[in-house]
């Protein structure tokens, strides 16, 4: 190691000094690599707020194993099933209690604005706690008084003015349906690319904003199994049990089959993919004009270092040392940039765009692979540099 430390410090960085000698075009290509991982870094995190959004009330849930209807491919398209299920799982040894949950979609005014926008309505017994979050479980008791709700103080749009008036200990009155409701409270689940917010409430509330709506019919069923017995068990031992018509899954399989269908199913997901793909061929494109030009210049001196004697080994490695110096200049600038747009994605739509030690190291093993690619491929012109037709 000593060895190789002192042949590094004797040698002489020709990657470095080619690439400085011309600032303005340095300039250009660490701005080209700043793009692109801009670009890789904003894909790559729309796609992580894409599943961390979408998957925040499922990891929220106090249940090990979750209930749904057949045809139901995610949150905002469920498909509900008999309540029967529930007290048929009751029968299953291993099963503690098993509690129905509904949702709906649900138009109601904006208190603030007085204007019309969707949420999503969940419901749930008060006295059996169906969520992990301190926030709601201290406030059971009010979710039973007639027409009150909790309100999602992560929600998406203007609800500035509401949030800081509950906060002082004021209640909020507003309309769904023509039915006037009380906001006693505030909880933080946060919006997602499927809803803006949610209200949270009884179940004998929802089924007063939703008429139309049977209390039979079931949107999720939240089963909590006995102490010591195994979760995987006893949901093999339901899909046995019950009948056709209800799909049980354990609590992470049910987060995992959101994110399937965001990341399958949906264009959504797809785009994010393809996003991250084209800013990663974008990098290559612009390194690789970069240290072609710098090939064409410099023929002529690599030409003379062949007939000095030099390998052809030697002149790849001054490419790709100059790869790796474009690499590193470019992903650093791309990560400042990307910290800034982070925040301002996050204020502006509520989702959770934030950076992590694993995404940045995934961009930068991206930007290398990005630039040795592109070096690889410049390297091609170094085979014409003949000596003999140079000079």
């Amino acid at each position: 190691m000593i060895n190789i430390y002192q042949q590094l410090r004797r040698r002489t960085p020709l990657g470095w000094l080619q690439l400085s000698h011309e600032k303005s075009r340095l300039l250009v290509a660490v701005s080209g690599i700043a793009f692109a991982d801009v670009l890789m870094f904003m894909q790559l995190g729309f796609q992580t707020a894409l599943y961390d959004s979408n998957t925040r009330l499922h990891r929220s849930l106090q249940a090990d194993i979750i209930l749904t209807g057949p045809q139901t491919r995610n949150l905002q398209s469920m498909s509900p099933f008999s309540r029967r299920r529930l007290y048929q799982a009751m029968d299953i040894p291993g099963v503690q209690s098993a509690e129905p949950m509904y949702f709906n979609v649900i138009t109601w005014k904006n208190p603030q604005t007085r204007r019309e926008t969707t949420v999503l309505a969940i419901g749930f017994n008060p006295n059996q706690p169906a969520f992990d979050l301190p926030a709601i479980n201290q406030q059971l008791q009010s979710i039973k008084l007639p027409d009150t709700v909790l309100f999602d103080r992560g929600a998406r749009g203007d609800y500035q003015e509401v949030i800081t008036q509950i906060d002082q200990g004021k209640t909020v009155t507003t309309e769904i349906d023509g039915r006037r409701i009380t906001v006693s409270g505030l909880f933080k689940i946060g919006a997602s690319f499927g809803t803006d917010g949610s209200l949270i409430t009884s179940d004998q509330n929802l089924l007063r904003l939703v008429p139309k709506r049977p209390s039979s019919s079931v949107s999720l069923g939240l089963v909590k199994v006995k102490p010591g017995y195994d979760a995987k068990k006893v949901a093999a031992a339901l899909r046995y049990y019950l009948k056709d018509d209800v799909k049980v899954l354990t609590h992470a399989e049910f987060i995992e089959f959101e994110n399937n269908f965001w990341r399958t199913n949906s264009p959504i997901g797809f785009i994010f993919s393809l996003g991250v793909s084209m800013g990663f061929v974008v990098g290559v494109i612009i390194v690789y004009q970069v240290l072609s030009a710098d090939v064409n210049v410099h023929l002529r001196e690599y030409a003379t270092f062949k007939a000095m004697g030099y390998r052809h080994s030697y002149l790849l490695v001054i490419i790709f040392e100059e790869a790796l110096i474009l690499a590193v200049l470019g992903f650093f600038p791309g990560l400042i940039v990307s910290l800034g747009l982070y925040q301002l994605t996050q204020t502006a739509t509520n989702l959770p765009m934030y950076m992590t030690l694993i995404r940045g190291l995934q961009v930068l093993i991206l930007t290398f692979l990005m630039c040795a690619i592109s070096g690889a491929i410049a390297t091609r012109k170094l085979q014409s540099a003949d000596p003999a037709d140079m000079f």
